[in-house]
C-alpha cells in the first residue's frame, strides 16, 4: 500500500520561509496529481497547490507568487516551497494522491505555524 509522509513543518516567525516534503512510497508517477491542502481551526481544509504527473502546477489565490510546488522524481517527493509566510498560513498542511480508480492518498499532515 502507498504511504505519503509529510515533514517540514514547523514554527517560523512572519515573512520566514518554510519547505514542506510529502514523500511517497512509490513511483509519485502513480497519482495523476498530488496536492498540497491545508487545514486551519475553525477552517474547512482548502487546496493550497497542485502539481500534475505532467508538471502541470496550480495554486490557491491566496498563496499565488509565495508558494511554490515542486517534485523530485528520482526521490518520489513533492516539495512546497512556502515564502513571505503570514500567520494566515497557519495550519495543518497534508500532501494528497490521486489515482485512476482508486480512493485518494492522504498523509498525516504537518503543523506549520507562523506568529511574533
Amino acid at each position: 500500500q502507498v504511504q505519503f509522509v509529510e515533514s517540514g513543518g514547523g514554527s517560523v516567525q512572519p515573512g520566514g520561509s518554510l519547505r514542506l516534503s510529502c514523500a511517497a512510497s512509490g513511483n509519485i508517477f502513480n497519482f495523476y496529481v498530488v496536492g498540497w491542502y491545508r487545514q486551519a481551526p475553525g477552517k474547512q481544509r482548502e487546496l493550497v497547490a497542485s502539481i500534475s504527473s505532467g508538471g502541470i502546477t496550480n495554486y490557491a489565490d491566496s498563496v499565488k507568487g509565495r508558494f511554490t510546488i515542486s517534485r523530485d522524481i528520482a526521490k518520489n517527493i513533492v516539495y512546497l516551497q512556502m515564502n513571505v509566510l503570514n500567520p494566515e498560513d497557519t495550519a495543518v498542511y497534508y500532501c494528497n494522491g490521486k489515482r485512476v480508480g482508486q480512493y485518494d492518498i492522504w498523509g498525516q499532515g504537518t503543523q506549520v505555524t507562523v506568529s511574533s
